[in-house]
């Protein structure tokens, strides 16, 4: 009979990689909208892409959205498009929704990201750069 593996050292073990710097999250928003299909939802999302006012954006899936509007309980389906940005950009980033949306009335929510992976941070940050 063999002896079992011997348990490794831990004073041996190599030490993990320092965590990156915190990057403050407060400065950091999710913002969501939406729209009443995909197309659109494709274009509010390239657009403030492309136009450097977000990172990145995801589009769910259809939802089925209940509301009151003009007096009447609604029921729609819509797609919800959720955007990452900056604090600094999220005002640049709303007028571009407000013009580009087909709705007369969009949402447009930002809740600020508290915590989140400082290399993803960092990364929003330097993709909303202006002139990056």
């Amino acid at each position: 009979m063999s002896d079992p593996d011997p348990v490794p050292d831990p004073e041996l073990a190599p030490s993990p990689a320092p965590a990156p710097a915190p990057v403050p999250g407060d400065q950091f928003l999710a913002v969501l909208t939406t729209t009443d299909s995909e197309a659109a939802a494709q274009s509010l999302a390239r657009g403030a892409v492309e136009a450097r006012l977000a990172a990145c954006a995801q589009i769910s899936s259809p939802i089925a959205s209940v509301y009151r509007w003009e007096g009447r309980v609604e029921t729609a389906r819509e797609w919800q498009v959720l955007l990452k940005t900056t604090a600094a950009r999220y005002e640049a980033l709303a007028a571009h929704l407000r013009g580009a949306h087909g709705y007369d009335t969009p949402e447009i929510i930002a809740t600020p990201i508290t915590h989140g992976g400082a290399e993803y941070l960092a990364w929003v940050a330097a993709e909303v750069e202006p002139g990056a």
